[in-house]
């Protein structure tokens, strides 16, 4: 039987649109400071490893890697790095752990967005050069073509997605941390400006700065460092096709494969009834809902009817981005994941403070990386009382 894996701590910095004045680094030092106090560890000698999540496109350094150690505490201790989504390191660092190479290991990812002049040129440098760029699309137009499909696909409508947005927006009041809080209604999200037919204002999240810290230890080791760990039962990754001719439109495959793979290690057979939140990628509103489905948290139609009826809001049966998700807490891009994740780890914690569900002893946290690499990747996490002591 494969060595249990669990949080033993969490820290984050930033979530603000712009962090002027402060470094990426700083960012990174804020959040692993606050992490190695929680899961109260000297990184200079308790932390086996380092896994960070970044990408040269988005520093605007090539080899990134080499910038990452100073401000972790990684003194002369493995660093990898991922240029992936933050749940890529969370599974990066499951593996190092079940695979005896480290008993606790640190997994960074941050956003210093804000730092970017020219993002949509980054993005469009990320496309297939022959046949993608020459187009000249931006990534929300490619958002826009795939909520479409989404729509077409399932029958869902536009008012939907409003629902979304007006939900996680107004969500994020309750979420001190939330870069983009607002009281949103339904009405607001259909009256603002569109951006790439059918997309609208609202249902894109804000740019934010940000940094998240995570703490993994083995099962031998975290009972040492916490008397409450989060316990990760499952992991699984997968990508789709990076170019636009050959992709699903409307569907998210990554993520179907990802959560076969997550279950299948923790076990769970019906995720409807064995999931108790859920924190996924909302980057753009319908993704919500296109996620959930990917998830096997209900079709499209149950979804649907779901929302409407308050099922997805923090006292409904299947309390979904209660956290404000990218739309309230912001779009942090490579740190996406590890904030979902850690929304997670607060409610099974019951450290959630107002925005706090009750009865959720297990959680899934999803995350969708679109342009370039269109991967996605889920994480199946609980408490003792979820995960059986």
């Amino acid at each position: 039987m494969e060595p249990r894996v669990a949080v033993a701590g969490i820290g984050h910095a930033g979530f603000v649109p712009i962090a002027a004045g402060v470094s990426y680094k700083e960012l990174m030092f804020e959040a692993a400071q606050r992490a190695y106090h929680d899961a109260g560890v000297d990184p200079r000698e308790d932390i086996d490893s380092f896994v960070c999540c970044s990408e040269d496109l988005l520093e605007g350094t090539s080899i990134f890697d080499e910038y990452v150690p100073d401000q972790l505490g990684a003194m002369q201790r493995p660093v990898h790095t991922v240029a992936a989504d933050g749940l890529f390191g969370i599974a990066t660092g499951l593996m190092l752990i079940r695979a005896g190479l480290a008993s606790v290991v640190a997994v960074e990812a941050h956003s210093k967005v804000s730092d970017v002049r020219t993002l949509g040129r980054i993005e469009a440098f990320a496309l297939d050069p022959v046949l993608n760029r020459p187009l000249r699309f931006p990534a929300v137009a490619v958002a826009g073509l795939d909520m479409h499909a989404f729509l077409e696909r399932t029958g869902l409508t536009e008012e939907h997605t409003a629902m979304v947005a007006a939900k996680n927006r107004t969500n994020a009041l309750d979420n001190p941390r939330a870069a983009y809080p607002a009281d949103v209604a339904v009405e607001d999200v259909d009256d603002s400006a569109p951006v790439a037919w059918p997309l609208r204002e609202l249902e894109i999240a804000g740019r934010a700065d940000g940094c998240v810290v995570i703490v993994l230890a083995s099962q031998d080791r975290v009972r040492e460092l916490t008397d409450g760990p989060v316990w990760l039962l499952g992991a699984g990754w997968a990508s789709g096709s990076p170019t636009l001719e050959s992709r699903a439109w409307g569907e998210a495959d990554p993520v179907t494969r990802a959560a076969s793979m997550a279950y299948r290690q923790a076990e769970i057979s019906d995720p409807q009834e064995e999931i108790d939140l859920a924190e996924v990628d909302d980057t753009y509103a319908y993704r919500e809902l296109q996620h959930l489905e990917a998830l096997g948290l209900g079709s499209a139609g149950d979804l649907a009817q779901m929302l409407q009826d308050g099922e997805l809001d923090a006292g409904g049966d299947l309390p979904v981005n209660v956290s404000g998700g990218s739309l309230g807490q912001g779009n942090l891009f490579e740190a996406n994941g590890l904030v979902r994740l850690l929304e997670c780890v607060e409610q099974l914690r019951g450290e959630a403070g107002e925005r706090q569900v009750d009865e959720t002893y297990v959680a899934v946290a999803q995350s969708l990386r679109a342009v370039p690499s269109t991967s996605g990747a889920v994480v199946v996490l609980a408490n003792d009382e979820g995960a059986g002591g």
